[in-house]
């Protein structure tokens, strides 16, 4: 690998390095996997990305495979941000906003920028992107990447519905621009005799053949909060043919992103922040759609068992606050309607609503009380950086999706899986999105734990799919949760999932093992001193 290096930092603008301790650093994500790079290389330019991928082509083409894997702050959870071969790292230097134009309120942005760095950029014109993850020292390209949801995600949706346009490098070196075409633009593409017009001759013929299948499933993967596999569904819509869809979500493994153009929206800073306490879990089957048909900016929740665990962990950290930490969930619920009226007529259809569930609830407009809510809602971090001892919060089934008439079912069916294992059930997440999270406390240098693990995802999974939701929201299924796509998707839209895999990387170049990783092959990458400790300086949530 040291010739393939040199050659590279011979063409390349960016550092190259196959040093130790480098690739030791990025052997690892915030997945409970581990895989290190042959080669780290830092990319200046989008020129740098195109060599590499034509560079990986050419040799591909001779029979020699090294993959190349793109990454941003490395704080995916399913495994998609480690790999072999070639490491493309963008924080370092392709991190730049191109441009910001706040008439049209689109911002364009190179794929290391991060989520803190742009919302900042964006409150200072009175905008915001809404599907921010927690990570704010994640990267845009990122949550591109993987689809990302956010707490607001809820009203403004997830970051598929942000993403204008993309310019992607091909697995063959291509540099392309994405969006929608119309048909006279797609003829166009179709003939031309680019990889790229391969692409879209393929990619045209496997949509129109399968498209029964696809039709017949659309209504069922796009109205859940779902970023699994490919979304062929979004390909073609409204006589319109359009890339975008496939790329995001699609966790570097049919193209690399080098610019991203993205919609805002308008930040209103004076919102209502709500803390609701209810005494009876089943009492969301009712709650919930009501509360969604107020309209709320964040709809989040925390339940009993992780409060218990918390106080357990850090006894000082939630005391004195306004409500009965012992009631069976709570909900943070947040209103940033533009006026003050539609938010105060909110607040009391609310109060209505928690009151004859026979629930408590406190709600301020006033930062410094806010902060107090948001101590609550931001104290799961306690369980995920602070255990004590060798057992860990391991983020596995931890991004589930379903729908919001299965939403109590869920957890409860949940609570049992947790139960039957020793474990408590501590959960939090964006329920109004549908997503509940899970990170069990488990030690993987024991066996029993590790059989643990794979009870608790092979149960939460199942159990999300039955109910008509999905193995996962917007964390990606990367490597970790690959293994049970054919679980959501059955083996006919699979099928058309790995032929657009084919059709975009024929050599398998692009972060190889990510979407489609075996039992066998994630067993073979667990680490066994999983530890969050990366992140410290960040405080991952």
């Amino acid at each position: 690998m040291n010739k393939v290096a040199h050659y590279l930092q011979e063409h390349l603008l960016g550092e190259v390095t196959t040093n130790s301790e480098v690739r030791r650093y990025f052997a690892f994500d915030k997945s409970i996997l581990h895989l290190a790079p042959a080669i780290v290389a830092y990319p200046r330019t989008e020129e740098d990305i195109r060599k590499t991928a034509n560079f990986c082509w050419q040799l591909a083409k001779r029979g020699q495979i090294i993959p190349i894997t793109p990454r941003g702050a490395g704080t995916d959870t399913s495994g998609a941000a480690i790999g072999p071969g070639i490491m493309l790292v963008f924080p370092a230097h392709l991190n730049k906003i191109l441009n910001l134009d706040v008439k049209k309120k689109t911002i364009a942005v190179e794929p290391g920028v991060t989520y803190d760095v742009l919302t900042q950029t964006l409150f200072s014109h009175q905008l915001f992107l809404p599907p921010q993850p927690n990570q704010t020292y994640a990267t845009i390209g990122g949550g591109v990447a993987n689809n990302s949801f956010g707490e607001k995600s809820v009203k403004y949706g997830p970051t598929k519905k942000y993403v204008r346009s993309l310019r992607v490098v091909l697995a063959n070196g291509e540099v392309i621009e994405t969006g929608p075409l119309n048909k006279r633009e797609l003829s166009r593409k179709m003939g031309l005799t680019t990889f790229e017009g391969e692409i879209y001759r393929a990619l045209d013929k496997l949509l129109e053949e399968n498209q029964q299948i696809i039709q017949e499933s659309r209504d069922r993967f796009t109205h859940i909060a779902n970023s699994a596999g490919y979304n062929i569904f979004g390909v073609k819509s409204n006589d319109n043919f359009d890339l975008t869809p496939l790329i995001v979500g699609s966790q570097g493994t049919l193209a690399v992103i080098s610019e991203a153009t993205l919609a805002v929206e308008n930040h209103n800073p004076q919102t209502t922040l709500c803390l609701a306490s209810l005494p009876k879990l089943d009492s969301l089957a009712e709650l919930l759609p009501q509360i969604k048909q107020l309209k709320p900016s964040v709809l989040d929740f925390i339940n009993q068992p992780a409060l218990q665990l918390i106080a357990s962990l850090n006894p000082n950290e939630l005391t004195d606050f306004p409500t009965d930490l012992n009631s069976a969930i709570h909900l943070i619920i947040e209103f940033d309607h533009q006026k003050s009226g539609q938010q105060k007529d909110a607040l009391k259809k609310l109060d209505r609503l928690i009151t004859s569930a026979d629930g408590t609830l406190a709600a301020s407009t006033n930062p410094s009380e806010q902060a107090e809510i948001l101590k609550i809602k931001q104290s799961p971090a306690t369980i995920v950086n602070f255990t004590k001892g060798p057992a860990k919060a391991v983020p596995v089934a931890e991004a589930v999706a379903v729908p919001d008439n299965q939403v109590y079912e869920y957890l409860r069916r949940a609570y049992d899986t947790y139960h039957k294992v020793g474990l408590p059930p501590a959960a939090w997440g964006q329920i109004g999105s549908g997503i509940v999270r899970f990170q069990p406390l488990l030690d993987l240098a024991k066996v029993s734990d590790r059989q643990k693990l794979f009870k608790i995802s092979d149960s939460l999974y199942s159990l999300a799919v039955k109910f008509g939701g999905s193995i996962t929201a917007g964390a990606g299924d990367g490597r970790l949760r690959a293994p049970y796509l054919k679980l959501q998707y059955g083996e006919s839209l699979l099928s058309i999932m790995q032929a657009v895999k084919k059709i975009f990387d024929p050599y398998g170049l692009l972060n190889p093992g990510v979407k489609t990783a075996t039992p066998a092959e994630v067993k073979g990458l667990m680490r066994t001193d999983y530890s969050p400790g990366r992140h410290f300086e960040h405080l991952y949530r």
